[in-house]
């Protein structure tokens, strides 16, 4: 019997047909190994049509995609754009990954983090606006900016979230890295705000090897994004600055695998809720275990009844502390030594194996039991308000981010897993629990 493949959170998957190799190979052909080229336009193009199309039959939208090479980076253009700098606030949730933060202080500004509601796990509106209003009251200024995200590809309440931005006159910022081809209401994350955001890392729904994008409203915000993309070039027959630019513009190779990629955009979304609705049936009878989902309905009803709808990018389940995990009284007992899971790239060695704020020992011992098995298994995101970066920053928060980071798990969910493979990460977790 041949040796079980190890089972990956989530890994890209190349079009069968193999157009990815053959963009790049045009791209080689004709030495258009820059960052820039038909292959960047080409993908463009792909994305914006992608973005501006809508489910609800209503006409499409005018958005423009700029590519770039990270999504981070299209977080620090985003800021930048919306005037973003030394000593300005910006709203962030917490519940997220640190690339939706780490720029606001590449800008000399700082996060305001807001924690998250109950049913998306994102960031709670109300404590949205008691933010900015506690924020207007202490500095005598409103926020620069909000950035919401979309956790694991799960909509935020962007109807509530965009109707308090525009209250208070601030641009919204939408992190839709994970939630590439999640809609609200049957539109596109990342087209509600001023600018939206969405990543192609080896582990989202498409990959370029890296790379990210900016969804723009404008031609001026296009220009100012591409302006400030490659280097902030002023417009004489020699290179003249006036502002500090960055060189964070796609290479049209990279480009050359997203358009190759875009075939297969649909089918990977139709394939991570195909993994999603598998998980929520075979594990709708163990006890202590609960698979997130997303609300059935909007909770006012009306025309946006059903309006969530997740590409799942990552499923995820949370473990309620009463579940007895095999090996959970050797939870934390040794200091990590290589990074989980295998490409997160170097980490910095530590010298005790537990913090302040960590998941719960069944957590940690699900994780281990699912490594034993081949399975990759990884808590949630730390709220960046309980990283010791962020030491000091103001949060406005209820727990509940908090709170999931003890208890949650995501599971894997990519191209690459199939229905044999769902059927044994859940006998896996089946086994794991002590009766």
């Amino acid at each position: 019997m041949s040796e079980r493949k190890t089972i990956y959170l989530c890994l890209a998957h190349m079009s069968e047909e193999g157009w990815e190799q053959k963009y790049v190979k045009e791209a080689f052909d004709t030495n258009w190994v820059v960052p820039m080229g038909p292959n960047v336009n080409a993908f463009e193009k792909d994305l914006a049509d992608f973005a501006n199309s809508k489910t609800d039959g209503s006409a499409p939208l005018d958005r423009t995609v700029v590519c770039l090479s990270s999504g981070t980076g299209a977080v620090h253009l985003a800021l930048l754009a919306c005037g973003v700098g030394p000593g300005d606030e910006v709203c962030v949730q917490s519940f997220t990954f640190c690339a939706s933060s780490h720029p606001i202080t590449y800008c000399g500004a700082k996060p305001v983090f807001i924690g998250s509601e109950k049913d998306t796990w994102n960031m709670d509106p109300e404590l949205f606006e008691q933010a900015i209003l506690d924020r207007k009251a202490r500095t005598g200024r409103y926020p620069k900016a909000i950035v919401p995200v979309a956790l694991y590809g799960m909509p935020y309440r962007i109807d509530r979230i965009m109707a308090i931005a525009d209250r208070y006159g601030i641009p919204v910022i939408e992190d839709a890295a994970e939630g590439m081809g999640s809609r609200f209401g049957g539109q596109v994350l990342g087209t509600f705000g001023k600018y939206g955001v969405l990543s192609f890392n080896g582990n989202k729904m498409i990959t370029t090897s890296g790379g990210g994008a900016l969804i723009c409203r404008t031609p001026e915000d296009v220009n100012q994004i591409m302006w400030l993309a490659t280097q902030a070039r002023d417009a004489y027959p020699y290179y003249q600055h006036t502002t500090i630019g960055f060189n964070y513009r796609m290479s049209n190779v990279c480009a050359g695998i997203g358009r190759g990629q875009m075939t297969v955009l649909n089918q990977h979304i139709v394939h991570h809720k195909h993994v999603q609705k598998m998980y929520e049936e075979l594990l709708a009878d163990v006890p202590g275990i609960h698979v997130h989902s997303q609300p059935k309905s909007h909770p006012s009803g009306g025309d946006l009844e059903g309006a969530f709808d997740s590409n799942y990018w990552l499923c995820t389940m949370t473990l309620d502390p009463s579940v007895k995990v095999r090996g959970q009284e050797n939870a934390y007992r040794e200091v990590i030594k290589t990074a989980v899971g295998g490409a997160a790239g170097v980490i910095h060695q530590v010298d005790s194996p537990v913090t302040d704020c960590q998941p719960n020992d069944n957590v940690e011992a699900m994780r281990v039991w699912m490594l034993g098995k081949k399975v990759e298994c990884r808590p949630v995101w730390k709220p960046m308000h309980k990283q010791p970066v962020y030491a000091g920053c103001d949060v406005y928060t209820n727990g509940v981010e908090e709170a999931i980071f003890k208890i949650g798990m995501c599971l894997p969910a990519g191209p690459y897993v199939t229905d044999e493979d769902v059927r044994y990460i859940v006998d896996c977790i089946k086994e794991a629990i002590e009766k």
